[in-house]
């Protein structure tokens, strides 16, 4: 039998295989880098809102941590306090949203990440 060229043939057919498959594995991890850093901020986020005196102040916080941690990789990014009990004792609730652009991907669409955390307020702490 002449099998002269076969390897360069399988070569060819099986490269596209191998680079959707490389994309495909780029892909998960920037998904699963990009959820461990929304998960993080939206710590940092509660934790810099819980030594807070004022709601206002909390949220102003937890914004600023959020904006300065997902910088660049999310298109939009926000964080929202509600279900926070704010009050000596209660518990300050930051939920952190991103809309991570799968476009390096090659797809035009974009997939929301959400994070939450909850940190407990002090108990003998005054909150105005």
């Amino acid at each position: 039998m002449n099998e002269r060229g076969s390897m360069a043939v399988e070569t060819v057919m099986l490269a596209p295989v191998f680079l959707l498959f490389l994309l495909f594995l780029a892909g998960a991890g920037v998904l699963v880098e990009t959820q461990g850093r929304v998960n993080g901020t939206a710590r940092d986020a509660a934790r810099a809102a819980s030594v807070q005196r004022s709601l206002d102040d909390a949220e102003s916080a937890a914004q600023t941590i959020t904006s300065n941690a997902l910088d660049g990789r999310c298109g939009s990014a926000a964080v929202s306090l509600d279900g926070s009990e704010w009050e000596q004792g209660g518990q300050v609730l930051a939920e952190v949203t991103c809309e991570l652009d799968l476009a390096f991907l090659g797809f035009g669409g974009t997939k929301e990440l959400t994070g939450t955390a909850v940190v407990p307020l002090e108990q003998f702490r005054r909150i105005e």
